[in-house]
């Protein structure tokens, strides 16, 4: 039999599998490619989260080390101070007033041209505000990797994707969780001793 192109039945047969068989390979192809693509998006993500953890862990403990040091230059200064007001106190002569009061201006002067900016209070605020900052960094990027592995698991789990995810071994992923524990927040505290 022919049609009125001119090919038998046989051909149009031929043509329009190999037709389906194209839109299939095509489909398959996309929606493999579509799951590479989502895969790599988790990757990536979680990758955010590890350099978010690492900026911390850099971070932190060199802020926590410069208050310290700043803390304790300042409680020194306090000290000196305090001693040198009470050589005031238990001075007896006019004179001897005169020296104390002497050596105390030349330790503020000293102190204050050496360390202008002596305001160990400012320091701690820059400690809370980058504490607070990098855990919001951290928090952020989490919530970016969770929101991708919705967006991959979907795509696995949803019909007919989910059968090319089953055929190539793409299997659904686990969100971000928090440790057990972590419900508590950490003791900055004992950083400081």
């Amino acid at each position: 039999m022919y049609n009125k192109t001119g090919l038998g039945t046989p051909a149009i047969v031929l043509i329009s599998i190999g037709i389906l068989a194209l839109l299939a390979f095509m489909w398959v192809s996309g929606t493999y490619n579509s799951l590479v693509s989502l895969d790599e998006n988790l990757n990536q993500r979680f990758g955010n989260i590890q350099s978010a953890y690492q900026r911390r862990a850099d971070l932190i403990p060199n802020l926590v080390a410069t208050v310290k040091t700043s803390a304790a230059f300042e409680k020194e200064l306090q000290t000196q101070i305090a001693g040198l007001r009470s050589g005031i106190v238990n001075a007896q002569a006019p004179a001897e007033m005169e020296v104390v009061s002497q050596r105390i201006n030349s330790a503020l002067t000293f102190a204050f041209e050496a360390y202008p900016n002596i305001k160990t209070t400012d320091q701690f605020q820059q400690l809370g505000a980058q504490l607070e900052g990098t855990e919001n960094r951290i928090k952020v990027e989490r919530d970016n990797y969770n929101g991708a592995v919705k967006d991959y698991n979907v795509q696995v789990r949803r019909f007919p994707g989910n059968i090319i995810a089953g055929m190539f071994g793409f299997g659904l992923k686990e969100s971000f969780s928090a440790t057990e524990g972590a419900e508590k927040a950490p003791d900055v505290n004992k950083l400081f001793e």
